[in-house]
């Protein structure tokens, strides 16, 4: 997962790569999931920015340590959830691996 941001100003552009999304137990449409969750981050993203980016760019190649999610949800509503956890593990919550 890559961030990139400048350090002397708000960034133009931030740019998040995310390699893979790991769903176990989940029966929801990954294409679904997976269009939700970019939209849902790239809304946080514009909303909050990404604070771990603050000082430059970053690259970080796993976030662990984040809250489980309940397995009923529906395709949108897991994209949306699995945007706030990468966004809260982006924002110094959870372990970063770099």
């Amino acid at each position: 997962m890559g961030v990139n941001s400048s350090r002397d100003r708000e960034p133009s552009a931030i740019r998040i790569e995310v390699g893979e999304l790991l769903l176990d137990g989940f029966r929801a449409d990954p294409e679904r999931v997976s269009a939700a969750f970019e939209s849902e981050l790239t809304r946080l993203v514009r909303l909050h920015g990404v604070p771990l980016a603050a000082g430059g760019p970053l690259a970080i190649d796993a976030l662990s340590g984040l809250p489980p999610l309940p397995a009923g949800l529906s395709a949108r509503r897991l994209g949306q959830e699995l945007a706030r956890v990468v966004h809260e593990g982006l924002s110094g919550h959870g372990e970063v691996g770099r």
